[in-house]
């Protein structure tokens, strides 16, 4: 019998447990400043056991080592004629530690760049960023995953060019989230996109999910939470940090338990209605592992 789809599990009123952090996983397993992208290559085994241990720890969707996956990020490490590899790797890695009937969601995270900057003198344009997003989205399609999550954007307009790429090159289900900080007068993107708005162009572009991830602990994004489901009745994505990160003994320390978040998923998910809920930064395999078991 054919694996259901993501959509199609939503649409039977299923709540789909994410992952947690990718970078902070890499960095405890000894990344330090390096390329984490290019460890899908030199460090295989690291990339598909945090696959595996999120798997294990009861997430149903695990996303790819790509983040920093468009070749104008690899650019930063000289490698950008590698950025297509390093995509199909990520992929072929978490598919190779999924179970059946578990889901490969592609990580995509913003450029870097600011499109059209008038203080730079040769600006990403929108076409740059299109066949970058393109490229990346198209060779995570080739490595098998089930969707793709463009994720942490801050520019909405660069976020619409990112979900337009994916939906025009492949038949993946396409998720959304942007970067939202809450100010005197409310959340914005750090480019002043209030969550209303965000949601609504994102839609327009065919995004099939939407959300926010990043950025803040687990309470403000309860709060977010209920913004962006009074804008929209269409499927909701949060992935919340474990708090805000502080220097503790020379290391960042994030200080949000896994219980303290789990009983706050359990009200995100069952009160406000969110759909797919997972941790962002700081969040580990015992954090997804005490969420599982708040909410079943």
């Amino acid at each position: 019998m054919e694996t259901s789809t993501i959509l199609e599990r939503l649409a039977q009123g299923e709540l789909i447990i994410s992952d947690g952090a990718t970078g902070s996983y890499l960095q405890a397993h000894g990344l330090g400043d390096g390329d984490p992208e290019e460890w899908n290559v030199s460090h295989p085994e690291v990339v598909q056991g945090m696959a595996k241990a999120y798997f294990d720890a009861g997430s149903q969707m695990v996303l790819t080592n790509t983040f920093g996956g468009t070749s104008l990020r690899q650019k930063h490490y000289d490698l950008q004629d590698r950025a297509a590899e390093f995509n199909r790797m990520a992929a072929q890695h978490a598919r190779s530690q999924a179970p059946d009937g578990y889901f490969v969601v592609g990580s995509v995270g913003p450029t870097g760049e600011v499109l059209n900057d008038p203080l730079r003198e040769n600006p990403l344009t929108e076409s740059q960023a299109y066949d970058a997003f393109a490229e990346q989205i198209t060779a995570l399609a080739e490595g098998g995953v089930d969707a793709v999550n463009i994720e942490t954007m801050i520019d909405i307009n660069e976020a619409v060019i990112a979900v337009r790429a994916a939906k025009e090159n492949t038949n993946l289900t396409v998720m959304s989230t942007m970067f939202f900080d809450k100010g005197p007068r409310g959340f914005f993107t750090m480019m002043g996109t209030p969550p209303a708005e965000a949601v609504s162009r994102l839609h327009e572009a065919g995004a099939d999910i939407v959300g926010a991830n990043c950025g803040n602990g687990i309470d403000v994004m309860l709060e977010l939470a209920r913004e962006l489901r009074a804008a929209t009745d269409g499927y909701l994505l949060i992935h919340s940090n474990a708090g805000i990160p502080a220097p503790v003994g020379g290391e960042i320390v994030y200080p949000e338990t896994p219980e303290y978040m789990a009983e706050r998923f359990k009200v995100m998910a069952h009160d406000v209605g969110v759909n797919i809920i997972g941790g962002c930064c700081g969040t580990t395999p015992d954090h997804i592992r005490a969420l599982v078991n708040a909410v079943r």
